[in-house]
């Protein structure tokens, strides 16, 4: 079951924190989470799942910041959020989606009990200039069922910034 505007607004400061949460943003049956200023783009041509991945931070001026088709830009939302006891989930705006900007590529699920920022994987079918601040992507909240293990100790857990694939941690060191 997804949780209504009004219940998510209800259950906060319970099991759902928004920080800093607005309630304009909030809508039917999600909330809206903006752009913050900061990207990462890979360094690298290729990029190896083994290996950290050297990135660099790119700032979205107010003026805007052109994204290139072809070249995946990490950001992250302004907000942090906080869930407990809830599955939250990401995805694009309908608005951005019709430009042609996907917000996450394939990381729109979230786990019971994470805290910290949303990375967006941002991908493009044509060129599109995006701002810092803009409502990007919205957040909504499914009831979870059965007996579960919150995501307390994962590797993005409690993060404070974009966040590039930490999957090289989950290799193990050759022998």
């Amino acid at each position: 079951m997804v949780l209504s505007g009004l219940e998510i607004k209800r259950r906060l400061g319970k099991d759902i924190e928004i920080e800093p949460f607005d309630e304009s943003l909030l809508n039917p049956n999600s909330y809206n989470l903006r752009l913050h200023n900061k990207l990462l783009v890979y360094d690298t041509p290729v990029l190896d799942m083994k290996k950290p991945n050297k990135t660099r931070e790119v700032l979205i001026p107010e003026d805007g910041f052109l994204l290139e088709r072809g070249t995946l830009y990490l950001g992250r939302t302004i907000e942090r959020t906080r869930t407990e006891n809830l599955v939250p989930m990401l995805e694009g705006r309908s608005s951005i989606g019709r430009l042609g900007l996907f917000v996450h590529i394939t990381a729109g699920f979230g786990d019971v009990g994470f805290n910290g920022y949303w990375t967006l994987e941002m991908l493009c079918v044509q060129p599109i200039r995006i701002y810092p601040g803009i409502q990007i992507c919205q957040i909504f909240y499914h009831t979870i069922e059965g007996d579960f293990i919150p995501y307390h100790s994962g590797k993005y857990q409690n993060n404070d910034g974009v966040q590039p694939s930490l999957l090289y941690k989950d290799f193990k060191a050759d022998l």
